[in-house]
């Protein structure tokens, strides 16, 4: 998997190179995350690029992706697989810190953010590093993204349920109202083992619901199926 990389519809991730290879969180983001009418996307963490791409895929000609990357092989390999895509004019690769990056206000930003807490064992250092929160906090998250929002951005995330309280607390803490709630049921029955978050500025009312994976008799929901379809070979 690590070498062959992931092949979508569209296009091809090569992700031998990212501590955190292609999952089902960032398909989950880059399939979801609302495009509106945002010109200007920031794409904090972009790894492989996976969400990028996905939202090029998404957005029209008019839309430009950002995608933010901390490690430097991991910045390479996106800038690579950018490259190699349909999109290599509509998506730049940034290596560097989310604290430090400076840029023209965004309307939409999204992340698969870091959520591990520090101590969790990791097979590697860049592993660690890409999910413990030590090289950005959740709230570091909120605060920069805030600062690089613009006046009627918006911020979308997938974190896990025990994540998501600190993220209404952090939200809340940099003007930013949760406007859309998506619990991720991995099979019908269970718990939610994530959410998908939207949050924004401008205070509205909430809208929420399920998207369940896999069905009890383990066919993927009509929900999900419609989200990736677009995505997915075998779909």
């Amino acid at each position: 998997m690590a070498g062959r990389g992931f092949t979508l519809k569209q296009f091809h991730v090569h992700h031998d190179r990212c501590a955190m290879k292609v999952g089902t969180d960032g398909i989950l983001l880059g399939a979801w995350a609302p495009l509106g009418r945002a010109r200007r996307i920031l794409d904090v963490g972009t790894g492989s690029g996976l969400v990028a791409l996905m939202l090029a895929q998404r957005g029209d000609e008019g839309v430009h992706i950002t995608g933010l990357e901390l490690d430097e092989a991991a910045a390479g390999q996106a800038a690579d697989n950018v490259a190699a895509s349909p999109w290599p004019g509509q998506i730049s690769i940034v290596q560097g810190a989310l604290q430090q990056f400076e840029a023209e206000p965004f309307e939409l930003i999204v992340s698969n953010p870091p959520y591990f807490a520090p101590g969790q064992a990791f097979d590697c250092a860049a592993r660690a590093s890409a999910r413990h929160g030590g090289s950005l906090s959740l709230a570091e998250l909120f605060a920069h993204c805030s600062r690089l929002l613009s006046p009627t951005g918006q911020l979308c995330l997938v974190l896990p349920w025990q994540a998501q309280q600190d993220a209404l607390w952090c939200a809340d803490s940099n003007g930013l109202f949760l406007l859309e709630q998506k619990s991720v049921i991995t099979r019908e029955g269970k718990s939610p083992g994530r959410f998908l978050l939207r949050f924004g500025r401008i205070k509205n009312c909430l809208i929420a619901g399920d998207i369940v994976i896999n069905t009890a008799n383990g066919e993927y929901g009509d929900i999900y199926k419609g989200m990736v379809s677009p995505f997915y070979l075998k779909m």
